[in-house]
C-alpha cells in the first residue's frame, strides 16, 4: 500500500479509464494550518504515485467523474453551485457549468454524452450535455439527493436524459 500526501481534505476520487491518473477533489480544512491548496483537484500519476498537477476549481469540490474516453473530468463544486470541467490533456478547467444549488454528486453516462449532477439543496438533478456543456431542465427527485455508489444499478443510472437543452 502506498500513501500519497495531499493538502487539506481529499473528498472524492476518480480514475481515468487507462488507469494512469487519479483525480482527487480537495476541500478546505477548518482546523488545518493552511488551506492554500484547497478547492482544487489534485492529479496523481498512478505509476509513480506522485501529484503531477493541482487544478483550481470552484468552492468545496465534492465529487469527480471521468468521461469514458478519459478526455474530460467533471467536478461538482458544492458552494459555487457549478461544475468545473477539466481537460485531461492539459489539466486545466475548460468550462464552468452552472447547475442547481449544492451540487454534491456527479456521474457520466457510459456513452459519455451526459453528466448527471445531484443538487443536494435544490432537490433535483441537473443533466449536462457533455458535447456542449449546456444544462437541460433539472429533474425533481425529492429531498436532498445524495450521490450513490456507481454500480450501474443506481437511481441515477435509470434516469433518461432530456432531449432539449437550454
Amino acid at each position: 500500500m502506498v500513501t500519497v500526501a495531499l493538502a487539506a481534505i481529499p473528498k472524492a476520487v476518480a480514475i481515468t479509464p487507462d488507469g494512469k491518473h487519479a483525480y482527487v477533489a480537495i476541500q478546505a480544512c477548518s482546523v488545518c494550518m493552511t488551506n492554500v491548496l484547497a478547492d482544487r483537484v489534485s492529479v496523481i500519476d498512478t505509476a509513480s504515485n506522485t501529484v503531477v498537477a493541482s487544478v483550481p476549481v470552484g468552492v468545496t469540490p465534492s465529487d469527480v467523474a471521468v468521461t469514458p474516453d478519459g478526455t474530460l473530468v467533471y467536478v461538482t463544486n458544492y458552494n459555487s453551485n457549478n461544475v468545473s470541467v477539466i481537460a485531461t490533456a492539459s489539466n486545466t478547467v475548460v468550462a464552468t457549468v452552472p447547475v442547481g444549488t449544492g451540487p454534491e454528486g456527479v456521474a457520466v453516462t457510459p456513452d459519455g454524452k451526459h453528466a448527471y449532477v445531484t443538487n443536494f439543496t435544490s432537490n433535483n438533478v441537473s443533466v449536462i450535455d457533455t458535447r456542449t456543456n449546456m444544462v437541460g431542465t433539472p429533474i425533481p427527485v425529492g429531498n436532498s439527493p445524495w450521490p450513490s455508489p456507481r454500480t450501474g444499478n443506481t437511481p441515477m443510472s435509470r434516469i433518461k436524459a432530456p432531449t432539449t437543452f437550454r
